[in-house]
């Protein structure tokens, strides 16, 4: 089973804090920020009847998979499509991850029995 999933958060510009604020409430560490345009035509803003701005914000969250779901319901109730965010979260599986804690050592000591 996977340790880590991968949340994505697409905001309106300017709320990438709240989202990071969200997710610090439920324990996660950090995120990486990514600017971005959004490409919804008027038919998506007349069926969910809101505003779309083109400048997004992309926040992507490495979480362990324990804490995933307290962080998506504090995104969603922070920054979701009923609020001025118009926040839309998920997440995917993460197979591996390296350049944490003690998995440096294990990707070291792996390294060193390949170069054998």
């Amino acid at each position: 089973m996977n340790e880590y999933e991968l949340i994505l958060c697409i905001v309106n510009q300017g709320f990438s804090d709240d989202v990071m604020d969200a997710a610090r409430s439920c324990g996660a560490r950090g995120g990486t920020l990514i600017n971005a345009r959004g490409t919804a035509k008027e038919e998506a803003e007349k069926k969910f009847k809101i505003a779309i701005t083109q400048e997004k914000e992309i926040v992507l969250i490495l979480s362990k998979i324990d804490i995933k779901e307290d962080i998506l319901h504090a995104i969603y109730t922070k920054c979701g499509l009923n609020t001025p965010g118009q926040g839309i979260a998920f997440s995917v599986p993460v197979d591996d991850v390296v350049g944490l804690g003690s998995n440096v050592k294990e990707l070291v000591e792996k390294l060193e029995d390949d170069a054998e």
